[in-house]
Parts: C-alpha cells; structure tokens; sequence
C-alpha cells in the first residue's frame, strides 16, 4: 500500500470510529413495541400472580341481574341461565395480531395468557358441556373488539362485555388500570342456583386454566 493510500485508509477508519462513538441509539420509548404473535408460546418467565384476598367475598353471592351485551348479539343475564353450572372466565385483554402489546404488560403479574386461555375453553368445550356447564367469557372491552377475537379464533360459546363496568362494580370484582383502561383481573366464577358457588383466583397459567376448571367440575359432581 502506498503512503498516500494507507494515509486514505487510516483516515477512513478514524471517521468510522468517530460515528460509532457520536451515534446513539434510539431512547427505548422511541423504538416501536414488537408486534404480538398469538402463535408464539407463552414467555417462561412471566411474573406468577398471588392471591391478594380480593376475591374473597365472591363464594355465596347472589349473581346480579345484570344484562351484558354478548357477541351473539343478544343480552345475556347470568342470574337467569338455566344450565345446571355456568362456568364464566374474566380475562383482562386480549391482543390483536400485529399489534404491539400495551407497555410493561408482560411485568403486570396474571396479565398475558388471555388468547391461550380463551383457546384452552375453545378446545375444552365439548368436555365443559358433558359436565353439565354453559361457558362464557367475560371481558371490560367492547362487544366488537371482542367479535374479533371470536371470529378470528372460531370460538363456540359467547363472550360478554362489561364495558361499563356494571357486573364489576355490583360483584366488587378486581381490577387494574392501564393506558385509561380499566380492566378486569383474571378470574373464573362457577355460578349454580343463581350463586357464585367457586371461585378461581389467582388463575396461572392460563393456558391450562380450563382443564383445571374440567378437573375442579369432576371432583364436585353437583347434587340434586
């Protein structure tokens, strides 16, 4: 190499060192969100939710009559369903395809799951039916945001919305609030007789939260 090529050389490298220590990165509230895919497993590593005894007033109770606008199209009232157990799960959120996931969701402890959940009552449902169980989920979003996951999941049974928090406010059920939302925590009532009759609070891991409900419905056989 000659003088003057080498002397090239040198200086080219100098003006790449020079970028590399003068250009940040961008400030992480400035990079997008990664999109979220429901094909993609569940993080291993999610923060486990622990009973904080806000459910503890829930066995026993009166269940409202409360009509909630469902994804059928039509009100249901859960103090008049006939069927001999109604197994309602409460979930916060569910994501869309595509869509970055709200900020800090995966660290709110009982948060993520709620499309492996609703799957995990989909797959399960034939068996809930043959234990003598109507299924509903039940959610603070809108009966059309939740028409999609519906449709986009081929999910069998109906899912209500509380959007205005009617059924939360009348059951003290609890809730978190995020970017001005306030959602429900993840829960499941097994309601008989028009009354909460079980509980399941915390709920973890979503995913086989259904099988667990299959599990509790079969060692308690409902009399008469």
């Amino acid at each position: 190499m000659t003088v003057s090529g080498r002397r090239s050389f040198l200086q080219a490298m100098a003006g790449v060192g020079f970028w590399a220590m003068t250009d940040k990165p961008r400030p992480a509230e400035a990079q997008a969100a990664p999109a979220w895919d429901p094909s993609q497993p569940l993080p291993a590593d999610l923060p486990v939710p622990v009973d904080d005894g806000a459910c503890r007033h829930l066995p026993g109770m009166p269940v409202p009559s409360i009509k909630l606008r469902s994804t059928s199209g039509r009100g249901v009232d859960l103090s008049a369903e006939r069927a001999p157990r109604v197994v309602v799960y409460c979930y916060p959120r569910t994501g869309v395809p595509g869509q970055p996931l709200l900020p800090g969701w995966d660290a709110i402890p009982g948060a993520r799951g709620c499309t492996p959940e609703t799957c995990g009552f989909r797959d399960h449902h034939k068996d809930l039916q043959k234990l003598g169980a109507e299924v509903f989920g039940f959610s603070t979003q809108t009966t059309e945001y939740q028409t999609e996951m519906v449709e986009r999941l081929h999910v069998p049974f109906e899912v209500l919305s509380d959007a205005d928090l009617a059924f939360v406010h009348a059951l003290r059920l609890p809730t978190f609030d995020i970017e001005g939302m306030t959602l429900v925590k993840r829960l499941t009532l097994v309601l008989s007789r028009q009354h909460i009759e079980k509980v399941f609070y915390p709920v973890f891991p979503p995913d086989k939260h259904a099988a667990e409900v299959i599990d509790w419905l079969r060692r308690h056989p409902r009399r008469g």
